[in-house]
């Protein structure tokens, strides 16, 4: 099925340094409520395609909600990268794209704690939304540990520079640079990290440094679930194209939301997320691509298959958490609970 998207025009583009750029969106006043975000969060653009027709690929918003900031995603190119490449080739000021809405679930409940903030290249994108939000409308400390390849590679570093200066002591910027210190390692974040172990961490880059991310912090005795993380992947569907529905049987659906319990009737090869919405079951969710996490619930009966998943770990799924966008029944009776 496709999803509900709107044609925009960009405003600007703004290089930020030889491999990445800022799209500037025009927003019109008729959509700006559905075009209102959280710090943290991405838009789907799709970009069209000669082979496919398009393809849709989700892009971090850089711009901050509470800054009055226009809305902005910057993108990098990537080697081989044909969404990348085609953005920072072709778009112009003027140019309209379709964009979905806003999604995902890299956003922090409260502005007003203090936060670690880690990314990579440029995973820089949604934490620049959140460490710039927290300076303007927060009151905790921010501290950005920010790895690249060399100092020409730093997006958004004069930026960095006067928020830091600007910041009344709120803000530290450490920058890691493999040309001076070799790759990210956890033996080498441990020390920049003990001092702020107590803080909220977000961390935003490829899988590689995740991980390693993910270690340091645990060897400092945070939990894993306490890294909130977004990492850049591709889509496995196009959501701005038709698709058939493929897999799964008839079922029952039990779901427990909210202390009720109800019973849906699950037509084959349709997603359990569709299966709720079309039963106005007010069940969470948000980029319905599989990469958010919004919409996990935990599987208490039967058996799904999950068509796609990029945020659920290995302990997640062991534990019975699904994905509820991506789920297909497996079995004839399925039960599953938000609460």
């Amino acid at each position: 099925m496709t999803r509900v998207f709107h044609q925009v025009t960009v405003g600007a583009v703004v290089a930020e340094t030889d491999e990445a750029c800022s799209l500037v969106f025009d927003i019109p006043a008729a959509l700006e409520a559905e075009f209102r975000y959280q710090p943290g969060q991405f838009l789907t653009l799709r970009i069209p395609s000669e082979l496919t027709g398009s393809v849709a690929r989700c892009y971090s918003l850089s711009s901050s909600p509470v800054t009055g900031d226009a809305l902005a995603v910057t993108v990098k190119r990537t080697a081989g990268g044909f969404a990348s490449n085609w953005l920072a080739d072709q778009v112009r000021p003027g140019t309209m794209l379709d964009v979905l809405p806003p999604a995902g679930t890299f956003t922090p409940a409260s502005l007003d704690a203090d936060f670690l903030l880690l990314a990579a290249g440029s995973g820089i994108t949604p934490v620049m939304s959140i460490l710039t939000s927290a300076l303007a409308a927060g009151r905790g400390r921010v501290v950005l540990v920010y790895a690249n390849r060399d100092p020409e590679s730093v997006i958004f570093a004069a930026r960095l520079r006067s928020l830091a200066a600007s910041a009344s002591g709120r803000l530290l910027v450490l920058h890691w640079l493999d040309c001076l210190q070799g790759t990210p390692t956890a033996a080498g974040l441990v020390p920049l990290l003990r001092p702020y172990a107590g803080f909220q961490v977000f961390a935003s880059g490829p899988d590689p440094y995740l991980r390693v991310v993910k270690d340091a912090a645990g060897a400092l005795g945070v939990l894993p679930r306490a890294v909130h993380v977004e990492r850049f992947v591709s889509l496995q569907d196009n959501p701005f194209e038709a698709t058939e529905p493929a897999g799964g049987v008839d079922a029952t659906l039990t779901v427990t939301l909210d202390g009720q319990t109800r019973q849906l009737r699950w037509p084959g090869g349709t997603r359990m997320l569709d299966v709720l919405i079309d039963a106005e079951v007010a069940a969470p969710y948000s980029c319905r691509e599989g990469i958010c996490g919004a919409c996990a619930c935990l599987l208490t009966g039967g058996q799904v298959e999950m068509a796609h998943n990029e945020v659920l770990e290995e302990d997640d799924v062991a534990d019975g958490y699904i994905l509820a966008c991506q789920s297909l029944a497996a079995s004839q009776q399925v039960a599953i609970s938000y609460d």
